[in-house]
């Protein structure tokens, strides 16, 4: 795999089985799959460009240069601390069970990391609860607060939704089921007005058929259906040039 992906190149899914079939490597029942895993959990390989509409898988080393590795160049501790000012500079306000909940760590290291950047982030309470922004992002919500309210149609998936344990915010609770069906873990794409998810969407049909359906949760706000209805048409655009959401 390293060999074929020397000087930058990248591979779709389909050549790097062939590739090791090439080399008598086993890929069928799901081998080949587990393999692509492993090389990508460790670090090997990540996924990169995009060519014919297929994510290419490209060496980590290449397409993130200058990356750090616990136990090498960071200690465990001072991991702790930038995992979590990043995951606060990216998802804030949040709490430490947020961010425990995206990571999968046990709340004491969380509470470590956070504390070991106190001093670089603001904290706000709301409703009995302390919640930890960068002040950075306080001092631009004026200026985008406008941006952040208006009509977005958002992938499967999106860090919008996953990136919290407490989701009522910006989801309804008696809406949480529409976006994961029968709790598959399989998330709906969404519909997001006003900082709030209002319905999910999918890509129906094919061709020059193919268009954007979208189900609203109650009845759409004010200008919003029209909204949908235009970027719709943005992403059948972009599917049929090759440009993945």
């Amino acid at each position: 795999m390293e060999a074929a992906l020397a000087d930058g190149r990248g591979l779709a899914r389909a050549e790097v089985l062939a590739l090791w079939a090439q080399a008598g490597l086993p890929t069928a029942a799901g081998a080949g799959y587990h393999l692509l895993a492993f090389l990508a959990q460790t670090g090997v390989v990540c996924l990169g460009p995009v060519r014919d509409g297929e994510q290419l898988f490209v060496l980590t080393s290449s397409w993130v240069p200058g990356g750090r590795v616990l136990g090498r160049d960071l200690g465990e501790e001072e991991a702790f601390a930038e995992l979590a000012l990043r995951y606060v500079r990216g998802h804030g306000p949040a709490t430490a069970q947020d961010l425990a909940r995206w990571t999968g760590l046990p709340l004491g290291p969380v509470r470590r990391g956070l504390a070991a950047v106190a001093d670089r982030l603001t904290t706000l309470d709301l409703d009995g609860r302390s919640l930890l922004v960068d002040p950075a992002l306080l001092e631009g919500l004026e200026t985008h607060r406008e941006d952040a309210r208006r009509t977005m149609l958002l992938p499967g998936f999106d860090e919008i939704v996953l990136g919290y344990a407490d989701r009522s915010v910006t989801v309804a609770p008696e809406h949480a089921d529409r976006i994961v069906p029968g709790a598959n873990g399989v998330f709906r794409p969404t519909v997001v007005h006003d900082g709030r998810v209002v319905g999910v969407w999918r890509v129906v049909g094919g061709g020059s058929r193919r268009r954007v359906e979208a189900e609203p949760f109650e009845d759409w706000p004010l200008g919003v259906a029209a909204e949908v209805e235009r970027l719709g048409a943005a992403v059948v655009e972009d599917a049929a040039a090759g440009v993945r959401p």
